[in-house]
């Protein structure tokens, strides 16, 4: 009886590479106790058919990691291409560095023989035997004497997958640094909070998500299940509801990978068993120039077909590192103040767009406002109008930030650059407007699926009998995908929820989970108007913050959207947000937890002395800013006090309850506008009992009490006993308080110490006391208009961070 057809392709494909395949001294596996050797190039593991092999790869001069790569057709060295690198971040030198199987069961890589240093380990261990192998899928993994995986490549890939690696929350693709550099790169895929694939810009100084761009369409949103697979034939499906075929979906004896590339870009790329070049056959963007932080700060990105992709500086602008665009440009130019209007002109780039770090966004507006709007911010760098309607109005964006910036001949709206009066500048850098020429489409080549009849036996009765074994092969292939989908989705929660927060930092947690953890809500630790706060274990002994919501007027969908955006916030002065629990009534935000407690419980500690309380005010300053201007959504704290600025082991600042307003009432949040009063008496802005719409500026002035309250330990909610000399003690509010005695300064010299904290025993830094101050009763004005925003605040007191 003949074997099936499903069986005897891999046995003919494993016997064609074979004999195809370099004579080499190659290893099938690596048993317990012994190693592989850098300076051997023999020493490699191979799979069984020749398709992959695993060892020693040279990253640069008298570098290597141990890393997995294709090995058929056979290649040397560099001209590889591999597929997974244990230590792209650490490589081992040339010379004694050897990967070892220890008796421990342990995989070791370690730099320059036995008396070097361990520089990567699979962290496994083996009582029994243990073997290290590579299949033909390129998974490099340890085995145990039972056949189960103690370790392998597939569950923490570097920059690329391969066909039937499972993609999940658990794991994501890293680019390279650039093309020759295979350290980490600054471009990320991973599964995000809400269960979308996106790709993530991560540099030095920002990050943003650029795909999908510019947001999630048709995609699956808290689905519970976070995987994403490459079928050998060419289909990507993801549990998002995302999925495409490449340009040669179906082919079956190629060989492809999903690499995400150091420019930022996700392809996938194809190429016949016996070619040695890669074929591009599908990409997440075909337009270069909306991938983020290609070009870097104050410069451009331009995209011309026949010449690719280039970068150039804004007229008054000029290369911080020449032949470094990531670095971005810097102006050649300086204002004397950004908002003396008479040094000011702006400056019209046609078909330009920056795309984020919005000041505001102005609906149906004039360009005149447009352009008044942006002279009035001190900070703001240039202005979008693009036309929004009829009647000639237009939307008005003031940029903060000049970021991912593109010129596309196809952008019909006009970007404005703030440049000095004096100095002209021209446009010569600029892409003007163009129609490229599209080369000749070429032929289409049908290919020819006709067979002779004549002969029964040859060359193409095997072609045929061919034909058959693949169309058997994928449907097995697509079954067997199939299947695997379906079994994972429904295992994919208790499965991989566990490892959840291992992997991403955020949790949904069960009321039970975290009933046990606060010991059925023992200890509290602290309670306001949203709810009460109490400290709990986890299993993993991590200390949290657990804070039970008083009310649960969100249904639950729209809690897991809030607690998603307040989870995906992520600044140094921020509360770190670990998980959430939405289950029936109960609504529960988990937090990470601060040794010191709040900065109303240190107030009078003799331990906050001066630079710590200045400190904190500055990074208190920079995650308002952060809140109000930087992050992906817009968010108003609402109930900016001292008991809700947290102190770290350092004395560090960390805000709290960010958000709250919105995830507590979310249903009554329209626009800028809000239905009722929020925040703690005494330190809620004028603006929240007039008619005015509530902006940012409530924060502002909510955060100038603070700055007064931690100077002169006086409550906002309290009167001040003021003993003028000769005369009746006499109760006066704080602010009016502080005023007064700061109109004497100039008088009396200093007045200074009758307001000041008692704790800090007369040790403080008068210029920064006096320049804080300042700072503070420019926040608390009773027009709100008045007020400098919170990015103005960091400025002004990081000018007074090194007075003397």
């Amino acid at each position: 009886m003949a074997p099936p057809p499903s069986l005897l392709l891999p046995l003919f494909l494993s016997l064609f590479l074979q004999s195809c395949r370099l004579s080499t001294s190659a290893l099938p596996s690596l048993a317990k106790r012994a190693s592989l050797s850098v300076e051997d190039p023999g020493d490699v593991l191979v799979s069984p058919s020749g398709a992959f092999s695993a060892g020693f790869f040279p990253v640069g001069d008298n570098a290597y990691g141990f890393a997995v790569w294709f090995s058929y057709p056979p290649c040397s060295g560099a001209a590889c291409t591999p597929v997974w690198m244990a230590n792209r971040e650490a490589p081992v030198n040339g010379r004694r560095s050897a990967l070892s199987l220890l008796d421990s069961g342990n995989l070791v890589l370690t730099d320059a023989g036995d008396a070097g240093a361990k520089v990567w380990s699979s962290g496994t261990s083996s009582p029994s035997t243990a073997e290290l192998r590579l299949n033909d899928t390129g998974n490099l993994f340890l085995t145990n004497g039972s056949g189960g995986v103690l370790w392998q490549s597939f569950d923490s890939p570097t920059d690329t997958l391969l066909p039937q690696q499972p993609f999940t929350g658990k794991t994501c693709l890293i680019s390279a640094r650039s093309r020759y550099n295979y350290s980490t790169g600054f471009y990320k895929l991973y599964f995000d909070n809400d269960n979308v694939l996106r790709l993530l810009f991560d540099g030095p100084s920002i990050s943003g998500v650029y795909w999908p761009y510019p947001w999630s369409k048709d995609r699956f949103l808290y689905n519970s299940s976070r995987i994403a697979v490459l079928d050998p034939l060419g289909r990507f499906q993801s549990s998002d509801n995302y999925s495409f075929y490449t340009s040669d979906y179906g082919v079956a004896a190629t060989q492809r990978r999903m690499t995400l590339d150091f420019d930022g870009n996700l392809r996938v790329y194809s190429r016949e068993l016996v070619s040695t070049v890669w074929a591009v056959t599908w990409e997440a963007l075909s337009t270069p120039c909306f991938i983020h932080g290609v070009c870097g700060n104050n410069s451009l990105c331009s995209y011309d077909p026949t010449k690719g992709r280039s970068c150039s500086c804004v007229p008054g602008y000029v290369p911080k590192v020449p032949g470094d665009w990531s670095a971005g440009c810097v102006p050649d130019f300086t204002f004397s103040d950004g908002c003396v209007t008479d040094e000011i002109r702006f400056m019209k780039l046609q078909y330009v767009d920056f795309y984020g770090y919005d000041y505001i966004s102005i609906s149906n507006t004039t360009l005149a406002k447009c352009r008044q709007t942006c002279l009035s911010l001190c900070k703001c760098r240039g202005f979008q109008y693009s036309a929004s309607g009829s009647g000639g109005m237009s939307d008005c964006y003031p940029k903060i930030e000049l970021l991912n910036g593109h010129n596309l001949s196809s952008f019909t709206g006009e970007f404005f650059i703030k440049v000095p009066k004096n100095k002209t500048f021209t446009l010569d850098q600029l892409v003007k407007r163009s129609q490229y020429t599209c080369p000749p489409t070429p032929e289409v080549k049908v290919l020819d699926r006709t067979y002779s009849k004549k002969r029964k036996n040859g060359p193409l009765n095997f072609m045929l009998w061919f034909a058959c074994v693949v169309g058997g092969i994928e449907m097995v292939v697509v079954f067997l995908v199939w299947f695997f989908l379906i079994k994972n989705q429904q295992d994919v929660t208790s499965a991989h929820q566990s490892h959840l927060n291992t992997a991403t930092g955020f949790k949904r947690f069960t009321y039970n989970e975290l009933k046990k953890a606060t010991r059925n809500f023992s200890k509290e630790i602290g309670r306001g108007a949203g709810g009460i706060v109490y400290k709990a274990v986890l299993p993993d002994d991590r200390v949290v913050a657990v804070k039970v919501l008083s009310t649960a007027t969100t249904g639950e969908a729209d809690f897991l959207a809030e607690a998603s955006t307040i989870g995906r916030v992520n600044h140094i002065n921020l509360i770190r947000m670990w998980g959430y629990c939405a289950e029936g009534n109960h609504r529960l935000l988990v937090y990470e937890f601060m040794e010191r407690g709040s900065l109303a419980q240190n107030l009078s500690s003799p331990e906050l002395h001066w630079k710590r309380r200045f400190d904190i005010a500055v990074g208190t300053a920079k995650s308002l800013a952060y809140l109000h201007e930087e992050c992906l959504e817009w968010v108003l704290h609402c109930d900016v006090k001292p008991q809700n600025i947290l102190l770290d082991s350092d004395y560090q600042p960390k805000v709290a309850d960010f958000g709250l307003s919105k995830l507590m009432d979310r249903g009554k949040v329209m626009n800028s506008g809000f239905s009722r009063i929020r925040g703690t008496r005494g330190y809620m802005a004028p603006d929240w009992v007039s008619n005015l719409p509530i902006t940012s500026k409530v924060d502002v002035y909510s955060y100038g009490i603070v700055l007064l309250e931690m100077v002169t330990g006086i409550s906002p909610t309290t009167h001040v006993d003021s003993l003028e000399s000769g005369g009746d003690a006499k109760q006066i509010r704080l602010v009016p308080w502080v005023r007064n005695k700061m109109k004497g300064l100039g008088r009396t010299g200093s007045r200074l110490e009758e307001m000041v904290h008692p704790a800090l025993r007369g040790d403080y830094n008068l210029k920064q006391m006096e320049g804080l101050i300042k700072v503070a009763l420019k926040c608390v004005e009773e027009d709100k208009n008045a007020r400098p925003n919170m990015s103005q605040v960091v400025e002004m007191l990081l000018r007074h961070e090194n007075d003397s």
